[in-house]
């Protein structure tokens, strides 16, 4: 049970770091509009600092992390692409990808319609036997069935 409850609480911590870190930048920029000199400064200093302590601690949060994310993508978020459309492309490719297989199926399930056919008419006392694998392997039978039987 520890492994499951650990990434759950690891991301509990990356929320609150996150959190943290926005506060951090929103106290800034409230204190950066409404500047009244030396005390104003002091007053940024220190949210600065709770700035930098909120990043480490998050850097450090995050090497913990279990890495989901493919190689690929993280390299092509770091060339400065937008990963939306690295999915956009990979889901074109897979469906194009499908329709070929596809295609294929449907080649290979006409091929054995006609296969079995033209060895009804070569073959006619193995018909049975060739009905039987038909059926077995999912092939229209009943196209088959009326076909005229040849003596």
């Amino acid at each position: 049970m520890a492994p499951d409850t650990e990434p759950a609480s690891s991301l509990d911590e990356v929320d609150k770091q996150v959190k943290a870190i926005i506060q951090n930048l929103y106290n800034l920029i409230v204190q950066s509009y409404d500047y009244h000199g030396t005390q104003s400064a002091e007053a940024m200093t220190r949210e600065i600092r709770s700035l930098l302590t909120s990043l480490k601690s998050l850097t450090r949060l995050s090497c913990s992390l279990p890495l989901r994310l493919p190689p690929e993508i993280i390299a092509y978020i770091s060339d400065g692409r937008n990963p939306d459309i690295y999915t956009r492309e990979f889901v074109e490719l897979v469906q194009r990808h499908n329709q070929f297989l596809k295609g294929r199926a449907e080649a290979f399930a006409a091929f054995g319609g006609v296969l079995a056919a033209e060895m009804m008419t070569a073959m006619p006392e193995v018909r049975d036997d060739i009905l039987r694998v038909v059926a077995s392997t999912g092939g229209h039978v009943a196209a088959l069935e009326a076909r005229p039987q040849e003596v």
